[in-house]
């Protein structure tokens, strides 16, 4: 681990429905990244991702960054940072400009100039764009051109992603963050920030999914060919298991959420009951009422999800398949379970070539903020030895002048 304070650091702060999660790195002597401090502190202030009560979340986010500080022996000012909630929303988006002289080459601001013509569109007063993802472009009719630049034409047209959020929700956000006494460098959203932190290069290029379930959500992001296909929001999460498992077993919420903790599964079991303890009082519950509860959940939302994976034309068509993230990617099982439903290959996500605290990197439920915490690093320009933005998915800022072009035009 690090221990000059002097070297730069990069933070994460996952604000999520149950919990803040933070995470601090650093770059190690052989230039890769580290972790180097974490925290986790329970959220009160959310409701499905979006921030309700926002002294509730100020504070917890205060207090996860405090929490960080002192693991790290760094003083943390800013980070990069997420943003989550149904009303985060993608959709397709093209953009056509006309080069000066068919023997010029394509420029840096040319592409940044079709980049913006795509993002020229009328929304509502209520929404704003987060991210502008290109996939792909085409040049006097030349198709599926990664970058452009250098090339001659005099037509230069692109196909993009397109990602916003409700302006109400955001201010929210940024807000809560202010009373923290904290500063916001970047924004993303939490499925890209996991995929940052789990996915391959190779499953980048294949074609896969990342699905990260959390709390209240489940973000989605579907990457092919090294870019950003496809984000949605689905507001079903872990918390909804632990309401079916309440319901389900005619016990209280606190019982239910240590029962899917401790005995969520959607394997095969010979037990015919499971047992939590809590205030030194046994409880006891039917295993297959259990499973059965949290498999028709689990089955409701891998639905939803497939749901999105045709909106973006990838139904059983992701060669690399799918990825888990998330506290309930925990639930045993839930890779073949989901084998089955989505007819893809799935496997639960690992944390990609970051070292320092191996323990936190093992844990699901830091996808999202070491995620972030990497994407803090990139966007820095200190991105790990042997990496370039061109090895990572490309997300958030590197049209940062084009955020700016929008942002006067507003």
């Amino acid at each position: 681990m690090a221990s000059n304070t002097n070297t730069p650091h990069f933070t994460g702060i996952d604000v999520g429905t149950s919990a803040v999660r933070v995470v601090v790195g650093s770059i190690d002597e052989q230039g890769r990244p580290e972790i180097i401090g974490f925290s986790s502190v329970d959220n009160g202030g959310m409701r499905r991702g979006v921030v309700a009560h926002a002294d509730e979340t100020a504070a917890a986010i205060a207090e996860a960054i405090q929490d960080a500080e002192r693991l790290s022996g760094r003083s943390i000012r800013s980070g990069t940072i997420n943003i989550n909630g149904s009303h985060v929303e993608g959709f397709n988006s093209k953009g056509v400009i006309a080069i000066s002289a068919a023997n010029r080459e394509i420029t840096i601001e040319d592409r940044a100039r079709v980049e913006e013509a795509a993002a020229v569109m009328k929304l509502p007063s209520n929404r704003e764009i987060i991210q502008i993802f290109p996939k792909a472009y085409r040049l006097d009719g030349q198709d599926n051109i990664k970058d452009p630049v250098g090339m001659q034409g005099v037509r230069l047209e692109v196909d993009t992603h397109i990602v916003t959020a409700s302006t109400p929700n955001v201010r929210l956000l940024e807000s809560a963050a202010e009373k923290a006494s904290i500063g916001i460098k970047h924004r993303t959203v939490s499925s890209l920030a996991s995929a940052e932190a789990v996915m391959t290069r190779q499953q980048r290029e294949a074609g896969s999914a990342v699905i990260d379930i959390g709390a209240g959500t489940t973000n989605i992001v579907i990457i092919e060919d090294g870019e950003v296909q496809h984000v949605a929001v689905i507001p079903v999460g872990g918390m909804h298991v632990t309401n079916d498992l309440a319901i389900g077993l005619k016990t209280d919420l606190d019982i239910a959420e240590k029962v899917k903790l401790e005995h969520a599964s959607l394997e095969e079991t010979t037990r015919s009951t499971v047992s939590v303890m809590i205030n030194k009082k046994q409880h006891t519950f039917p295993a297959d009422t259990v499973k059965m509860v949290i498999e028709a959940r689990i089955e409701e939302l891998l639905e939803l999800v497939d749901k999105e994976l045709k909106r973006a034309g990838r139904s059983r068509k992701l060669p690399g398949g799918v990825i888990f993230t998330g506290g309930s990617s925990q639930i045993k099982g839930i890779d073949e379970f989901a084998k089955q439903q989505l007819e893809l290959p799935a496997r639960v996500g690992q944390v990609q070539e970051v070292g320092g605290l191996a323990d936190t990197a093992a844990d699901m439920r830091f996808a999202t903020p070491i995620g972030l915490m990497l994407l803090d690093m990139l966007l820095d320009g200190q991105g790990a030895a042997g990496h370039t933005p061109g090895d990572y998915i490309g997300v958030v800022d590197n049209i940062t002048s084009l955020f700016k072009r929008l942002k006067k035009r507003k």
